[in-house]
């Protein structure tokens, strides 16, 4: 019988769970836990993550998904009358299906290149406001809204980072990193931020789990304790504090043991880097220039009715009638194998 399974690399989140994390499960799968987090194997988790951002009396929450995770800091973070400033391509601007919003405060969009803002566009966002004499009447920007990676897969480097920040302090703002793929952020050679620079240069930043290695989950960090008051209450309030969270705890004390998390993101690189080479050597045409996990092909019809055929990619946009881009994405658990025959097919 012929085997007509398509490779999958349309996304980062298609598999389970890294083993380490499905052995350290089964081995506490009947041991009890006290509930909502308040275990001991979340607080050891708890304490690995400050260790690793060098932020020793920072508050970590553990949620379950992203976007729960962006609509609750953006909400807990501002008052009524403020707004979050976001690239146009962010995922909070595009891919959220409005959950910001749903929470009473606007996404404000910004022109972007590659999805990443500049520090001279923030800078523009906040001092038109400050000089518009009607701005009472209006929608406060409270804070600026990055990712890391970016939607297209590219990086912020610390020089960026660093002016992004000073810009949005200086303004009286706060600045909030969403890391859902952040494992493959660090473990990108381009790259030149670490968590400490993240929690040196940030309000809050989250530590994705789902995309990188866990069943689910994502590390809130708060770099400076009590930046939200009455979190876990504001948590529970949205109905997202898991009775379980040991699991979720568990899932990040097993990632941040002996360098899993980043590991996790170094291979998810390589196996990007060779697939990325053997499109270049055959010359496919990338729409955006990623240095992560993330490859976004320019492909014609022709191409794109050959190859989706026998891969699983993600649609991204049409830029005319006669093209299309189309994401590949490697991730924690992408073989070699699985590599080789993605390439075959080239």
């Amino acid at each position: 019988m012929t085997n007509t399974k398509k490779l999958a690399f349309a996304s980062d989140y298609q598999q389970g769970a890294h083993p380490d994390i499905l052995k350290r499960l089964s081995e506490i799968n009947l041991q009890p836990h006290a509930g909502y987090g308040t275990d001991e194997i979340s607080a050891s988790a708890r304490e690995k993550i400050r260790a690793a951002c060098a932020a020793p009396e920072a508050d970590v929450f553990f949620l379950a998904g992203g976007t729960q995770t962006n609509a609750l800091i953006i909400g807990a973070c501002l008052q009524s009358y403020q707004g979050v400033l976001a690239a146009e391509t962010g995922h909070v601007s595009l891919h959220e299906a409005g959950a910001v919003e749903l929470g009473g405060h606007k996404v404000m969009t910004l022109p972007q290149q590659e999805g990443k803002l500049s520090a001279e566009t923030v800078r523009g966002a906040f001092r038109t406001f400050a000089e518009d004499e009607n701005r009472d009447h209006m929608v406060m920007p409270g804070m600026v809204y990055l990712s890391q990676p970016t939607e297209y897969g590219t990086l912020y480097s610390l020089k960026e980072l660093e002016e992004i920040s000073r810009v949005t302090h200086a303004a009286g703002a706060l600045l909030y990193v969403d890391g859902a793929r952040l494992a493959y952020a660090l473990g990108c050679p381009a790259n030149d931020v670490t968590l400490a620079d993240l929690a040196r240069l940030c309000d809050a930043f989250y530590i994705g789990g789902t995309k990188c290695g866990a069943l689910f989950g994502e590390a809130v960090v708060f770099p400076k304790k009590d930046t939200v008051p009455h979190f876990f209450t504001i948590i529970k309030q949205h109905g997202a504090l898991l009775a379980k969270g040991f699991v979720t705890g568990l899932q990040f004390d097993v990632l941040f043991t002996d360098g899993l998390y980043e590991f996790c993101g170094r291979h998810a690189i390589a196996v990007a880097d060779r697939i990325r080479d053997a499109l270049s050597e055959k010359g496919y045409a990338f729409a955006i220039d990623s240095p992560t996990n993330q490859l976004f092909l320019l492909l014609d019809r022709a191409q794109e009715a050959r190859l989706t055929e026998k891969i699983e990619m993600s649609f991204w946009e049409r830029p005319d009638e006669d093209h299309v881009v189309m994401r590949i994405a490697t991730c924690w658990a992408t073989t070699e194998e699985e590599a080789d025959a993605l390439i075959a097919l080239l």
